[in-house]
C-alpha cells in the first residue's frame, strides 16, 4: 500500500502544476467508467457536471473526476481531460458518438500571488489536458502539485493530500483532497493537527494533539471574508457500490472534512466531495459497508493533514509560508 488514491486498481492520477500562475489541475481517471456520485455542503460551490452525480439522475458512471484551481475559469479544465478521453474512444454511447463524463469541484485561488494575467484564453483546458495525460498509476506527489498548487488555510499553505485504508473484509478506499479551507486544519497557532487522533504511521509528523486545549485554540480562525475559498475531493474504493451507496461515502467523506478541518462548510466556502465505486470486490453485507463508510471519514481527515503538512510555499513575494517553514524541527 502507497497510501495514496492509487492503492484502488483502475485508477490512475495526474498533476498539472504552473508555479508561476500559482495553480493547477489534478486529474482523476478510471480504466473503466465507475459508479460514482457526490455530495457539495459549502456554500459557494463550483463545479461542472455535478447535478448528474444526484442519485435520483440518470447516469450511474463517470469516466474521470478533476479537481482545478482557478475559481470559475477552472472549469475549463474538464474540457482538457474530456479531450483526452474521447481521442482515447472513453465516453457514455450516444448513437455514433461517445461523450466522456467528467464532473469536475474547483476552488478559488485567485489572490495568492500567482501571476494570473493570462490574456484572452484562461490555460486551465491545457491544463486539464496535460494533466490527463500525465495521468498514471503507482505513486504520485503530494502539497503544492495540481489542484493544491494555489491552495491555501488560515494560518499555512494548503495542499493536495491522499491517504488509503483495507476494510477488514478486504476492499480498499482511499481519499484524495486539494485543502483550500477558509478556516484550519491545524489546532490554534501550534503544529498539530486536528487529524492527529486517525494519523497512521507518523504520515504528518506524528504530533498527536496537544496535551490541552484553550478556548483560543479552538477559537474561529479565517484567511479573510472577502474572499471565498473551497476543500475538493474524491473518496474512491474498489468495492462494489449502488450510486446510493456512493452518495452516503460521499457524505462521511464531509465529515471527515469536519474532522479535520475549523471551521469547515462555510458560506464561503464551496466544500464538494465526490466518490466512486470500481466495482472489483463485493461487499459481505451490511457491516462490510458500514466499516467502509467509517474508514472514509478518516481517510478524508488523513489526506487533509497530509495535504498542508507536504506542502511548500509558493514562490512569490508574500505567499503564505507552509507548515513546514512554520515548524521545521518538527518535520
Amino acid at each position: 500500500m502507497l497510501n495514496l488514491l492509487t492503492d484502488i486498481d483502475g485508477v490512475s492520477v495526474g498533476h498539472a502544476t504552473d508555479l508561476k500562475l500559482g495553480s493547477g489541475v489534478t486529474a482523476i481517471v478510471f480504466d473503466r467508467p465507475a459508479v460514482a456520485s457526490g455530495v457539495v455542503l459549502g456554500g459557494a460551490p463550483g463545479g461542472r457536471d455535478t447535478a448528474l452525480l444526484d442519485p435520483a439522475m440518470t447516469v450511474a458512471e463517470v469516466d474521470a473526476f478533476v479537481l482545478s484551481g482557478g475559481s470559475a475559469f477552472g472549469l475549463d479544465a474538464a474540457g482538457g481531460v474530456q479531450a483526452g478521453l474521447r481521442a482515447a474512444g472513453r465516453g457514455f454511447s450516444v448513437g455514433n458518438q461517445r461523450v466522456p463524463i467528467v464532473p469536475q469541484a474547483i476552488l478559488m485561488d485567485l489572490l495568492n500571488g500567482g501571476d494570473k494575467n493570462w490574456g484572452l484564453q484562461s490555460p486551465y483546458r491545457d491544463l486539464g489536458y496535460a494533466a490527463f495525460q500525465s495521468a498514471s498509476k503507482g505513486r504520485f506527489a503530494l502539497g503544492t502539485v495540481g489542484a493544491g498548487t494555489g491552495a491555501t488555510t488560515a494560518t499555512v499553505k494548503g495542499g493536495l493530500g491522499s491517504a488509503s485504508a483495507r476494510t477488514s473484509a478486504g476492499p480498499t478506499i482511499a481519499a484524495i483532497v486539494s485543502v483550500n479551507a477558509l478556516g484550519s486544519a491545524t489546532v490554534g497557532e501550534g503544529p498539530h493537527f486536528w487529524s492527529a487522533p486517525f494519523e497512521r504511521d507518523a504520515e504528518f509528523g506524528g504530533l498527536g494533539l496537544p496535551s490541552g486545549m484553550s478556548e483560543r485554540d479552538t477559537a474561529m480562525r479565517l484567511k479573510g471574508v472577502n474572499t471565498t475559498a473551497t476543500t475538493i475531493g474524491a473518496i474512491v474504493t474498489d468495492a462494489v457500490l449502488t450510486k446510493a451507496e456512493a452518495h452516503r461515502l460521499a457524505i462521511m467523506g464531509h465529515d471527515g472534512f469536519a474532522r479535520a478541518l475549523l471551521p469547515a462548510h462555510l458560506p464561503l466556502d464551496g466544500d464538494t466531495i465526490f466518490a466512486a465505486a470500481t466495482g472489483a470486490k463485493p461487499l459481505g453485507g451490511l457491516p462490510d459497508f458500514l466499516e467502509l463508510c467509517h474508514l472514509a471519514t478518516l481517510v478524508m481527515a488523513r489526506a487533509i493533514a497530509r495535504g498542508v503538512y507536504e506542502a511548500t510555499a509558493l514562490p512569490v513575494d508574500g505567499a503564505q509560508p507552509a507548515w513546514r517553514d512554520r515548524y521545521p524541527d518538527r518535520r
